[in-house]
């Protein structure tokens, strides 16, 4: 085995498909063709005399040498990335950077409008994707630099992993224009006792942490009073107005909605708080580009969450 024959773009394909367990789908990420990828795992094979990869049910499984491998690759990769972008000065106006960055579906809806408007400002030659990953996966998602960064109620403990706090809300719950709460009273705080008379609608996303409102109502046993439990929270601006149902939902939506339809906005009493955090990997700490984006980010929903007060 000699180091100098090997072609350094093949520890790219064997840190993809170590990754994604597929051939097809590793030659996808890196812009190369099945035979292309294919002929690149045989010469890997040849180079290190070792399967690497053996077929399974579940995928391509890696042997033991690639797990020693692919790891140590993957790390060394990102390093020798992160440093050759950090030589490279980033000129927001003339890029032509695609963005993939992983938002909740109420991110999407909250969060998306704003970013898209400031980078066609800002950083018109510039493309944007919301990638979907699970709460649970976004620390890989990020080392495997499938994503630049996530935005989200996210605490990702993993070693590498960087976050900053974006700011902190409450739940509220918003309802129909006609909708009065029961004992009446003159608060715009929704009591314990009002809330036992209510019927709620409550958002209940797979990939994300807002199952605490279904946590809070089961605290107070109101749990038999949720009624209905959409996926998405693009459906709770009609299930609100058209029903006599409390949508519970976080504090800048409740504030969107209460605004451009005219809902009412109620607080709850003993309402737990949330944090929204921005998470990106600690080898793009220093690159130029992601600094710019983190910064974006950071003024435009430090200026929203203001604008919602």
């Amino acid at each position: 085995m000699n180091f100098r024959q090997l072609d350094l773009n093949l520890l790219r394909v064997l840190v993809a498909i170590h990754r994604t367990r597929s051939v097809t789908a590793a030659g996808k990420a890196l812009a190369l063709s099945q035979p292309a990828t294919s002929n690149a795992l045989a010469r890997l094979r040849e180079f290190f005399g070792d399967d690497l990869f053996v077929r399974s049910p579940a995928g391509l499984q890696p042997t033991r040498l690639c797990e020693q491998l692919a790891p140590a690759m993957q790390s060394q990769l990102l390093a020798m990335e992160s440093l050759v972008l950090n030589h490279q000065p980033f000129d927001a106006l003339s890029s032509q950077r695609h963005w993939q960055l992983s938002l909740s579906d109420l991110g999407e809806i909250l969060f998306l409008p704003r970013l898209a408007a400031a980078l066609r400002s800002e950083s018109p030659q510039a493309s944007l994707s919301n990638i979907s990953v699970d709460a649970a996966q976004v620390a890989s998602a990020l080392e495997a630099r499938d994503i630049d960064m996530a935005i989200g109620i996210l605490k990702p403990q993993h070693r590498g992993i960087r976050s900053q706090l974006l700011f902190k809300e409450r739940y509220m719950a918003v309802s129909s224009k006609d909708w009065v709460p029961a004992p009446l009273g003159r608060s715009k705080t929704l009591s314990p006792a009002q809330l036992a008379q209510a019927r709620f609608v409550v958002v209940s996303p797979t990939a994300t942490f807002h199952g605490s409102v279904e946590k809070m109502l089961t605290g107070m046993k109101l749990q038999d009073r949720i009624l209905v439990r959409p996926r998405h929270f693009g459906s709770i601006a009609e299930l609100t107005q058209s029903t006599d149902l409390l949508s519970i939902v976080p504090e800048m939506y409740a504030r969107d909605l209460s605004q451009s339809l005219k809902l009412q906005m109620w607080a709850i009493e003993d309402a737990p708080a949330y944090e929204v955090n921005l998470v990106w990997h600690a080898s793009t700490e220093q690159d130029a580009d992601q600094q710019w984006m983190r910064g974006l980010i950071q003024r435009l929903l430090l200026r929203a969450q203001r604008n919602s007060v």
